[in-house]
């Protein structure tokens, strides 16, 4: 199984926390899509033997381009690549970008899977976070797409500033109520050079509690799990038969190509980047150059990665697979340095395989570091 990703590099505007590659200027929209289609087939011959099985929109903003730009780009995929009978081709859309029309757009082309951008259910969050929806568009946007796709996930962020608990769970049982299969959420989180940043450093808004970010958390999985809800990766919650199958793959290190700029692409043994400037992106594959930088990844970069994706989900990282692909010194390791962890509840070894505990859980990414090989 492979994937593609491919990232469309435009906003509306630019929320306040993000520090994902995206420009608000749509001026050369209409040469990014062509680029785009170019790199699909400039890099054709890299999944030459591979049967593509996901294709995922992100960004940015994928709902902003008009849908024929869209379905342009899946047909260069089927054009270019082995596609397989069913794949999940996801679409991120934010609700303002998602009229009846649109929606109705969607479902007639090869889209089965929306990923909506809803983030919160109240104004005041909204707009610290400076979201370009309002709250009622959030829910006349479930409302519209609830009635022509089945397969819909939804991001929620919480430990946002102001926010109390009761809120969150409100905003928990809102999402509940429209039946969406998949849920995907994510603490606020400041990043570097960010608006959100500026802000707190001066004083404009609070910063982020990591006590009421972990209790929030915890919240919702307990939610979401009377609801059944697998809790399948620290961030996704999904029902039987709805877990992402684009994230998952990524997780459990399938290969997969990243198309547009900033986009990443993982082959097993090398990792690569293309170049973050829409202007220079443009050009270089105008010129049919890949504006691609690339790493050999290490024995140790390997693992480390094996060891922060595998930790995250309720595959967890397998010894055997540790022995198997890295050598015995490495999952030696691995079981000297989880065992700290494992004597506070926070990890376990359970079929020759470590997870982290449900206590563990708000800690995964923190736990992981703890057992990389430096």
């Amino acid at each position: 199984m492979s994937g593609i990703y491919i990232h469309i590099p435009f906003c509306k505007q630019a929320c306040f926390y993000c520090d994902f590659h995206f420009s608000t200027s749509m001026a050369k929209r209409v040469e990014m899509v062509a680029a785009l289609q170019q790199e699909l087939k400039l890099r054709k011959d890299e999944f030459k033997n591979e049967l593509v099985e996901t294709i995922y929109f992100g960004g940015g903003t994928p709902s902003v381009l008009k849908s024929e730009e869209i379905n342009n780009l899946i047909y260069s995929v089927y054009e270019h690549y082995r596609v397989s009978d069913n794949p999940e081709i996801t679409l991120e859309a934010n609700p303002d970008d998602l009229s009846k029309s649109r929606i109705n757009e969607m479902s007639q082309s090869k889209i089965n899977r929306l990923s909506i951008g809803i983030q919160s259910f109240f104004e005041d969050d909204l707009k610290l976070m400076n979201r370009a929806h309002s709250a009622i568009e959030a829910e006349e946007s479930l409302i519209m797409a609830t009635s022509q796709f089945d397969n819909i996930s939804i991001d929620l962020i919480y430990g946002i500033p102001g926010a109390t608990d009761a809120q969150w769970l409100q905003n928990i049982k809102k999402a509940l109520s429209f039946n969406i299969p998949h849920i995907s959420s994510y603490a606020l989180t400041v990043e570097p050079n960010t608006a959100l940043a500026h802000m707190v450093e001066k004083g404009k808004i609070a910063n982020v509690d990591d006590e009421a970010a972990e209790r929030q958390f915890n919240m919702l999985v307990d939610e979401l799990e009377e609801k059944e809800f697998v809790h399948y990766e620290i961030s996704n919650f999904g029902k039987e038969g709805y877990f992402s199958k684009n994230n998952t793959a990524y997780w459990q290190g399938k290969k997969y190509i990243g198309i547009g700029p900033s986009a990443h692409s993982y082959d097993g043994k090398e990792r690569g980047w293309n170049i973050k400037n829409n202007i220079k992106y443009i050009k270089s594959i105008q010129a049919n150059k890949l504006p691609i930088e690339i790493e050999i990844l290490t024995t140790a970069d390997r693992y480390n990665e094996y060891i922060m994706t595998g930790l995250r989900t309720i595959w967890g990282v397998s010894i055997v697979k540790i022995t198997k692909e890295f050598g015995e010194k490495y999952s030696d390791y691995l079981i000297q340095q989880s065992a700290k962890s494992r004597s506070q509840n926070l990890l376990i070894i359970e079929n020759n395989t470590i997870k982290v505990t449900k206590k563990g859980k708000f800690l995964a990414d923190g736990l992981a570091a703890d057992l990389f090989m430096v």
